[in-house]
């Protein structure tokens, strides 16, 4: 263990939830449909390093990082598994074919300096993976640009067209579904005329995490798994399991009166016999200022317990009047009770921005 993660904070990353919520995805899957997790942005504020260690056990197929430094720290700490790098940029194409990671290809640009670098190294047939822009437009090769794409990869030797992907931007919403299959019908007819084109066919993969719950007909030959795995479904009647829960430990217990205030700017107010607790947990931590006030509650050995005054940097108040506390007791600020989705709710935003919100000061603990 951390030596201050039994006094601090930490984020607790339950194993066996990330094995039972990877399983209900597996279970929607043909056996032979590859499955990809996303690990980008610190696998999605859960920790990086651990949570691909989780998923290398579990059974992965690949997995995905956004930037090449995501990447090279996953190869660095023994993780082997294909890693396709979804924003590869040009600069780091040296470091990507040194550790055999595969570089998303979005634009001609970026393939010709791609196989600029192969020639030097003398290297054929390296695994790259197109992207195709089908209706998000971010990244992507669109309709008309394939037949140029195609010329091009039929006199280029260096690369080898490992896959095709697209990236579905609606797909967890019913009323948008017209719109979600056009852009799978608009891939899976684009991806053909590549394949017809290169003279063979490679892997194709588009769904994401709603799309495999809610499109698995179209799951292809890989489907990537994002926050699905870390606990959120697209589907109103499922709920799985949360994998991560930031907790903390009380630092102090006082007890106020009526004249009293708290925190910055004065903007909390006691009552008499108000009881705070202080925690180490602040808008540093991912802990949104929008949360204080009393916008938001902690549970506090099983009781909800609303903030007061200001979010600090590094730490928080709560009101814990009429509740047991005491130093060292443990405070949970999501996991199951609250949920990362009502945190979000109260914000006004969604689950993925509050937990990549937690910085990597807060110390990961994987729960077995």
């Amino acid at each position: 263990m951390h030596p201050l993660a039994d006094d601090f904070s930490r984020l607790e990353l339950n194993l066996k939830a990330a094995t039972e919520n990877y399983r209900y995805f597996r279970s929607l899957l043909d056996p032979r449909t590859k499955l990809l997790v996303l690990v980008k942005a610190n696998a999605y504020g859960h920790g990086g390093v651990e949570f691909a260690s989780m998923m290398q056990r579990a059974g992965a197929d690949y997995l995905a990082v956004a930037y090449p430094v995501e990447g090279l720290e996953l190869r660095r700490n023994g993780i082997s598994l294909p890693i396709l790098v979804l924003t590869a940029g040009t600069d780091f194409y040296p470091e990507i074919i040194e550790t055999r990671m595969e570089p998303s290809i979005p634009n001609l640009y970026s393939l010709k300096k791609l196989v600029s670098v192969l020639r030097e190294k003398g290297l054929k047939d390296y695994p790259i993976h197109i992207k195709l822009d089908t209706g998000m437009h971010r990244l992507g090769f669109m309709t008309e640009e394939i037949p140029e794409l195609v010329t091009y990869l039929k006199s280029t030797p260096e690369v080898k067209v490992k896959a095709v992907f697209s990236h579905l931007c609606v797909a967890e919403d019913p009323a948008e579904d017209a719109f979600t299959l056009e852009q799978i019908h608009q891939f899976r007819d684009n991806a053909a005329t590549i394949a017809d084109g290169i003279g063979y066919m490679p892997m194709r993969h588009i769904l994401n995490s709603a799309g495999i719950e809610r499109f698995p007909q179209y799951q292809f030959d890989m489907v990537r798994l994002g926050i699905g795995i870390y606990g959120i479904s697209a589907l109103p009647e499922k709920q799985l399991a949360p994998v991560a829960s930031l907790k903390c430990k009380v630092l102090q217990v006082k007890k106020l009166t009526a004249s009293d205030t708290v925190g910055y700017g004065r903007w909390g107010h006691a009552s008499e016999g108000t009881v705070i607790a202080t925690i180490p947990v602040g808008y540093a931590d991912g802990i949104d200022r929008h949360l204080g006030r009393g916008a938001a509650s902690f549970s506090v050995n099983g009781h909800r317990c609303p903030t007061i005054g200001n979010i600090c940097m590094d730490m928080c108040m709560l009101d814990v009047t009429g509740v047991p506390c005491q130093v060292g007791d443990t405070v949970t600020i999501f996991g199951e009770d609250p949920t990362v989705s009502e945190l979000a709710s109260i914000l006004g935003t969604i689950p993925y921005e509050i937990l990549v919100s937690v910085p990597r000061r807060i110390h990961r603990l994987v729960i077995r």
